[in-house]
């Protein structure tokens, strides 16, 4: 196996989410300056990135949201905390953003953009799939979050997921009910306290023979 595999494997095998966090510890700028990259790089369905991501830096509005998460102590003690929004709607000047945007990053006239253009429309706002685009946004949102815990991992960063907030009050909280997004889900990175004790228990996980098939 090259090195690039087991790096990545012992990342994967090292990672688990924090309990406790050490709230001194903080992520250097230029790790998170990666892990943001990550963010921005995370792939999305056309391309369309149909999320925003809130880093909460306030120590006054981390103890509001920690009150919104079931007082899970990571809310306020893990060096940065980030919030996943997902947009509430998909409309056809959000495609021509991405047109336009596509069209100046590659240098090609807009034009020529027309049938992937209306490859969207077609599929999200006349078709089916409008009437689920809540659902489809945030589905977006979890590809960046998967992104984020594995990139930090890499990075020797610890990390915990947490979808055990309350997301309308989060959406309170930040101030966000009239911009488009709602809360999906949030994140914690830092570094774990020497007192966690679930650094050091095995991972539990299915065999690989019956989560993986082949037809």
């Amino acid at each position: 196996m090259s090195t690039v595999a087991n790096t990545l494997l012992d990342a994967l095998n090292w990672r688990y989410a924090v309990k406790a966090f050490d709230p001194d510890r903080k992520i250097p700028a230029e790790t998170w300056e990666v892990l943001q990259q990550a963010l921005v790089l995370t792939p999305s369905s056309y391309g369309l990135q149909p999320w925003k991501i809130i880093q909460v830096e306030s120590p006054e509005l981390r103890s509001q949201l920690r009150e919104q998460s079931f007082n899970q102590s990571q809310v306020t003690d893990a060096s940065h905390l980030i919030v996943f929004l997902a947009r509430n709607s998909m409309t056809e000047a959000e495609i021509d953003r991405l047109i336009e945007l596509t069209a100046t990053t590659r240098s090609v006239a807009a034009e020529k953009l027309a049938g992937y253009r209306q490859m969207m429309i077609g599929d999200l706002i006349q078709g089916p799939r409008q009437a689920v685009i809540q659902y489809w946004a945030a589905n977006q949102a979890y590809i960046a979050l998967g992104n984020f815990l594995t990139t930090a991992a890499l990075l020797g960063v610890d990390t915990c997921p947490l979808e055990g907030i309350i997301p309308s009050a989060y959406d309170e909280i930040l101030q966000v009910k009239d911009s488009g997004y709602r809360t999906v889900v949030a994140a914690v990175a830092g570094y774990r306290a020497a007192t966690d004790v679930y650094a050091d228990l095995a991972k539990v996980r299915y065999p690989a023979t019956e989560l993986l098939e082949t037809r």
